[in-house]
């Protein structure tokens, strides 16, 4: 990772460019207000321990991905976990993702083509999570918002047409997996086919990719690791990633009609900001976060300067948290897992 890079600059336009659009129109001085207004001590207070214990659920996931290429003891998932979101707020491009993946090959022995492997299929299986929950969570906006006189509402049919994007976008990752665990090869052969105009360097970097994410696949066998599997990426995004949201909402004194209705707007909400830290943008995913907070939350009738300053808040909390877990465990840690990017083992 180098500074130089045009992708570090390419994040830092797509972080300019969303808190552009995230504060336009927004008066500064009542976002100032509504966070002296919040009870941030109180959200601090309990949604740390939620992002620790997402930490937690997230290492317990990984050591069943990577049992079948060998016997990783949680300690060692759980501090490569951590000092992976460190990296990832303190650095652009997600360098964290690299960082956890070198530090666990590293420490554990197993090569670092199958632990790249693991790491890319943990990104799908939040990505298939994640989008399931929104399109739950808008099939019963939707349900729930029966039509006027006139046909549907505004927000009805921005619903409606936001669940006909969604579920292509959860099915694809789906069909991608069970194709490649089924058959590989045909789907590398394919691949390779629809590649055949662009260098061979290219190529052989992509068939090299398909078949270490094929090496993480060996979790996806069925039986108790796929159970495991499954109900530690329901806890992950659908108690110890929900719980900061709605925190959140009481933080703010936002009412969206009821605990129900708010865990399903928690839901949708949650969907976007899966999407803003997943695009490149600057560390900690700064800019595209609070777009998502007031991109969601504004339509439903909250107003500007709150949506932005809850998105501000829970992001300090959310960053603030995983840095300072990272950077402990980087001072007990034997050497720097940054030395790795400039010398991979």
């Amino acid at each position: 990772m180098s500074w130089s890079d045009w992708k570090v600059w390419l994040g830092m336009a797509v972080t300019a460019i969303s808190v552009w659009l995230a504060v336009r129109g927004i008066p500064l001085e009542e976002v100032v207000q509504a966070i002296r207004e919040s009870n941030f001590w109180s959200l601090l207070a309990l949604s740390a321990p939620c992002y620790l214990m997402s930490v937690y659920f997230r290492a317990l996931r990984w050591r069943h991905l990577v049992q079948p290429l060998g016997d990783v003891p949680r300690s060692l998932l759980y501090r490569s976990t951590a000092l992976g979101f460190m990296a990832n707020n303190l650095l652009p491009l997600r360098i964290g993702e690299v960082i956890r993946a070198l530090t666990m090959a590293r420490d554990s022995g197993i090569p670092l083509a199958s632990v790249v492997g693991t790491v890319a299929l943990e990104r799908v299986l939040d990505v298939v999570t994640v989008l399931a929950m929104s399109l739950g969570g808008i099939a019963y906006l939707v349900s729930a918002s029966p039509p006027g006189p006139e046909g549907p509402s505004e927000l009805g049919r921005v619903l409606g047409q936001g669940s006909k994007f969604l579920l292509p976008a959860a099915a694809a990752p789906i069909l991608i997996l069970a194709a490649l665990r089924v058959a590989p090869e045909a789907v590398i052969t394919f691949v390779g086919a629809c590649l055949r105009p662009l260098p061979i360097r290219f190529r052989s970097v992509v068939e090299g990719g398909i078949r270490s994410f094929v090496g993480g696949l060996g979790a996806l066998r069925g039986g108790p690791h796929l159970f495991w599997i499954a109900l530690h990426s329901v806890l992950i995004w659908l108690v110890t990633g929900t719980a900061p949201i709605l925190l959140g909402f009481v933080s703010f004194g936002v009412d969206l009609g009821g605990a129900w209705e708010s865990l399903v707007h928690a839901w949708i909400l949650l969907g976007a900001l899966g999407a803003a830290v997943a695009i490149p943008s600057a560390p900690g995913s700064i800019g595209p976060y609070q777009l998502a907070f007031t991109a969601v939350l504004v339509p439903f009738g909250v107003a500007k300067p709150t949506a932005l300053a809850m998105g501000i808040v829970v992001w300090w909390v959310y960053w603030l948290t995983l840095t300072l877990q990272g950077l402990v465990y980087l001072a007990l840690g034997k050497g720097s897992p940054f030395e790795l990017l400039r010398r991979p083992e």
